[in-house]
């Protein structure tokens, strides 16, 4: 999860700090959760989505950007 302007202190409590055991614990729910084979396909099905997130932010930003220049290239043609 990205915080934009994010203190350290605030991304310290999102992201608490994982040891070797807490990750291991992690993998061994996942592999009794998913199965072995499942796994694979759930991390791919994951960053495509993370992917498609990224993608329509990025396209968001692009609208944004041409909006605001469109409103201020019609704001000086009225000026004028």
């Amino acid at each position: 999860m990205f915080v934009p302007n994010a203190s350290p202190e605030l991304l310290a409590f999102l992201l608490p700090n994982l040891g070797v055991q807490e990750l291991l614990i992690i993998l061994v729910i996942a592999v009794l959760i998913f199965g072995g084979k499942k796994i694979p396909e759930v991390a791919k099905g994951l960053g495509q989505g993370i992917r498609q997130f990224k993608d329509s932010l990025k396209e968001a930003e692009a609208d944004d950007s041409s909006t605001a220049k469109k409103q201020s290239a019609g704001e000086a043609k009225s000026s004028t």
